[in-house]
C-alpha cells in the first residue's frame, strides 16, 4: 500500500494547477515521451491545465505494437492459474493507488468524486471478475465418426487495440483490458485525449506487476487512434464513442485487413411510463437514468422520457423539481451531484441543442443556461435541463446530445409510443415502468434495444451482456461473450 497523502484531494487538485502532472506513455514496460510534443489536459471545472501528456505519433504506435507482439507469446503460454494470479495482482495494485487515481479522474474529467470513486473501485473489480472466468474459455468436443475425434480450442488474437472514451476515463481503459488479457492477448490502448491522466498512471502500475509489453498506453489525438485502427497486425479492435467515429473505424480497419471490431456507440434511449407506475419512483428514476451525475455524458442515458398523457403533468412537474434541486458544483465536494461538462466545445454543443429545442416549440421546464457567479465563472458548467412537450420530429428528440438535457413526451397509444421509441437508428438501452408485469415484458420485448430495465434504470449486473442494436454498436461486454470475443476458435480433427 502506498502511504496516504496528508493533503485533501481538493488541495492536491489545486496543487496540480500550480504544478501540472507530467504523464508519460507506457511502451514495452517503459515510461516514454514522444517526438510529437505534448498535449495539455484541462480541468473542466476550472479551465486550468492540470497535466500534460505526450502527443503520440504513428511511430509510437508502431513501437507499442512491436512491444505487445514480443510479449504476447510468453503471456499466452502462461497457465490459466498464472494469468489469473497476474490479473489479480494488477487489480490489487490499482486498489492500492485508488486515491491517486481518484484525484486524477476527478481533476481531469469534471465528474463528481462520488461517481468517480465508484469507477475506480469498479476498475479493479472488472479485472478480478475476468480473472475468475479464465477456466470458462473452453472448447468443445463434436460427436462424429468412431475413427475420428473432432474438437475445438480457443486461441488469442495476439495484439488487440482499444480506443477509450472520455466520460469514464479509467474504467473505459480497464474494460478494454480485462477480457482481452485474460484470453491471452496483449494490448495497445489509446485513452481519450480529453482526460488521459489516469491512464498514464495505470500504465505505470501495469509495468510494475505485469510482464513488459503486455499493456501499452499511447496517448495523443486522432492520429494515434487511426494508427491503431489501421495497423495490419492489430487484428482485434474495440472502441467506445460516437456513431460517426465508430463507422469511420469500421471503414478504415477494413481497408487494411479483415479485423474483428466491437463498438459501443451512441444512445438516444427511451423510458416509457405507464399510468399505473409509482410516479414518485418514476421521477427519481428519470433523474438517475438521465445520468446527471455524469452531466448526462453517458451513452446509456434514458434521455427520452415517454409519459402517458393521464399522468404527464404530474410526472413532468416532479422531474423538473428534482432536476432543479440537483447540487451542481465543485467535483471534489462530497455533496456535489453534478459536475462540469468535459470541454467548452461540448458545452457549446449542448447550448446549440437547447436553442433548437426552444425554437422548435419545446417547453423549457428547468435549466437551459449556464450557472452564474463564484466557481462557475471558470470552467464548463451547465444546469440540469428538462424540456416538456417534446415532439418526435424535434432535433432534441432525434439526436444524441451527450449532455444534461432530458426530453419529456406525451403518449396515449402503446403501439404508437413503441413505434416512436424504435424510430431512431440507435438502440442501446431502454426502460419500461408499470406494475403490470405482462405489459412490462411485452413492451420490453418490442423495444429495439440491447439492454432493457423494467422498473429500474442505470444499473448493471456483472455477467449480463451489455451492448446495442442498430447503430448503437456491435458485440457485447461484461460477461462470457466478451471473453470469448477476444479469442478465435480453432477446429481440430484427429484420425484414430
Amino acid at each position: 500500500m502506498t502511504q496516504a497523502n496528508p493533503l485533501s484531494l481538493r488541495d492536491r487538485a489545486l496543487r496540480l494547477e500550480q504544478e501540472p502532472r507530467v504523464g508519460l506513455m507506457s511502451i514495452g514496460g517503459e515510461l516514454v515521451e514522444s517526438s510529437g510534443g505534448w498535449l495539455d489536459s484541462i480541468n473542466p471545472a476550472t479551465g486550468a491545465v492540470v497535466g500534460k501528456v505526450p502527443a503520440g505519433t504513428g511511430e509510437d504506435v508502431e513501437r507499442a505494437v512491436a512491444a505487445a507482439e514480443a510479449a504476447q507469446p510468453g503471456w499466452a503460454e502462461l497457465s490459466v492459474a498464472e494469468r489469473t494470479q497476474a490479473m489479480n495482482a494488477f487489480a490489487d495494485a490499482i486498489a492500492a493507488r485508488a486515491e491517486d487515481l481518484l484525484l486524477l479522474e476527478v481533476a481531469d474529467s469534471g465528474n463528481s468524486i462520488t461517481g468517480m470513486r465508484g469507477d475506480v473501485k469498479s476498475a479493479s473489480e472488472r479485472l478480478r471478475y475476468f480473472a475468475g472466468l479464465g477456466y470458462e474459455l473452453q472448447g468443445s468436443t463434436i460427436p462424429g465418426e468412431s475413427d475420428k475425434l473432432s474438437l475445438t480450442i480457443r486461441e488469442p488474437y495476439g495484439v488487440v487495440g482499444r480506443i477509450a472514451a472520455f466520460n469514464h476515463p479509467l474504467t473505459m481503459v480497464v474494460n478494454g483490458l480485462a477480457a482481452a488479457l485474460m484470453a491471452g492477448n496483449t494490448a495497445v490502448v489509446k485513452p481519450s485525449e480529453q482526460c488521459p491522466l489516469s491512464a498514464t498512471l495505470l500504465g505505470d502500475i501495469a509495468n510494475q506487476v505485469l510482464p513488459r509489453g503486455v499493456v501499452n498506453i499511447v496517448t495523443g489525438g486522432g492520429a494515434v487512434g487511426a494508427s491503431i485502427v489501421r495497423h495490419p497486425r492489430v487484428k482485434r479492435l474495440s472502441f467506445v464513442g460516437s456513431v460517426r467515429t465508430g463507422m469511420a473505424i469500421q471503414r478504415s480497419a477494413a481497408e487494411v485487413a479483415v479485423k474483428s471490431v466491437s463498438l459501443e456507440l451512441g444512445g438516444k434511449n427511451p423510458f416509457i411510463v405507464f399510468p399505473d407506475a409509482d410516479l414518485e419512483k418514476v421521477a427519481e428514476a428519470a433523474i438517475l437514468g438521465m445520468n446527471f451525475i455524469w452531466q448526462g455524458q453517458s451513452c446509456s442515458s434514458t434521455s427520452r422520457l415517454f409519459v402517458h398523457d393521464s399522468v404527464y403533468e404530474e410526472v413532468a412537474e416532479r422531474v423538473a423539481r428534482k432536476a432543479e434541486a440537483l447540487r451542481v458544483g465543485d467535483p471534489f465536494d462530497e455533496r456535489t451531484q453534478m459536475g462540469a461538462i468535459i470541454s467548452a466545445d461540448q458545452r457549446k454543443r449542448v447550448e446549440d441543442y437547447v436553442a433548437s429545442a426552444k425554437a422548435q416549440g419545446a417547453r423549457l421546464l428547468t435549466g437551459g443556461r449556464r450557472p452564474e457567479g463564484g466557481e462557475f465563472d471558470k470552467g464548463f458548467w451547465y444546469t440540469p435541463t428538462v424540456f416538456g412537450d417534446v415532439k418526435p420530429e424535434m432535433t432534441i428528440a432525434r439526436e444524441e446530445i451527450f449532455g444534461p438535457v432530458l426530453s419529456i413526451f406525451r403518449w396515449t397509444d402503446v403501439d404508437q409510443v413503441v413505434k416512436t421509441a424504435n424510430s431512431l437508428d440507435l438502440g442501446l438501452t431502454g426502460a419500461v415502468w408499470t406494475r403490470d408485469i405482462t405489459q412490462a415484458l411485452r413492451t420490453a420485448r418490442r423495444l429495439q434495444t440491447g439492454y432493457v430495465w423494467i422498473n429500474g434504470v442505470a444499473t448493471g449486473a456483472r455477467g449480463l451482456p451489455f451492448g446495442g442494436y442498430k447503430n448503437s454498436g456491435t458485440g457485447r461486454e461484461r460477461g462470457l461473450e466478451e471473453l470469448y470475443s477476444y479469442s478465435e476458435e480453432k477446429s481440430m480433427q484427429i484420425f484414430l
